[in-house]
């Protein structure tokens, strides 16, 4: 069975139509790349895809929890990453991984207790992710997750795609640049700007 499915949907922004009968379904094991230039619809697809925004026709059936990453890291700037991410997880049902542990795995340890405005937009990042570790819910939807990481930090979040799609996760995930070879099972679904 999918964890997502998205079925006929047509969206815009404002009045412009970005999208018309667009169908997709994404299995577990699987990470779709949604590709394509600036205004092609891409975050768009992203919100309606994680019920933050509804499609102007058409069908969302998620079938699963999922994690939702913007292009904003949503960090408190006073707070540290680990503040941040306790914060965040006391909202939560389903930690199974500390905030520090978290932050460790992705190299940001040594900064864990930095208020977020003085971090690099790298180490922001890399914080943000950590909640995936945290509560590993089986779908992911991230937009552009890759930004301001150096080459550690994308063989980290390819490893980290890997073991999502090892246990049966998913992602549908936004970025400009191609995605880490080393992601396994990768498709690619590229949107084009609508005339």
């Amino acid at each position: 069975m999918a964890l997502l499915d998205l079925a006929d949907i047509s969206f815009g922004r404002g009045q412009r139509t970005l999208a018309e009968a667009l169908s997709l379904s994404i299995a577990p094991g699987t990470v779709v790349h949604l590709t394509g230039p600036n205004g092609a619809g891409k975050t768009t697809l992203l919100e309606i895809a994680a019920g933050l925004r509804r499609p102007w026709q058409g069908q969302r059936q998620c079938h699963t929890s999922l994690h939702w990453l913007g292009h904003r890291n949503a960090l408190a700037a006073s707070l540290s990453p680990l503040q941040n991410l306790e914060s965040w997880a006391d909202l939560q049902v389903d930690i199974t991984v500390s905030g520090r542990s978290a932050l460790q795995a992705l190299g940001v340890d040594r900064v864990r207790n930095r208020p977020c405005r003085d971090l690099s937009a790298g180490q922001k990042r890399r914080s943000a992710l950590a909640r995936l570790m945290m509560a590993q819910r089986p779908l992911w939807i991230l937009d552009e997750p890759f930004d301001g990481l150096d080459q550690a930090g994308l063989a980290d979040l390819a490893d980290l795609f890997n073991a999502q799609t090892e246990r049966a996760g998913a992602i549908l995930v936004t970025s400009h640049q191609p995605l880490p070879a080393r992601i396994k099972s990768q498709c690619v679904l590229p949107l084009q700007v609508a005339p």
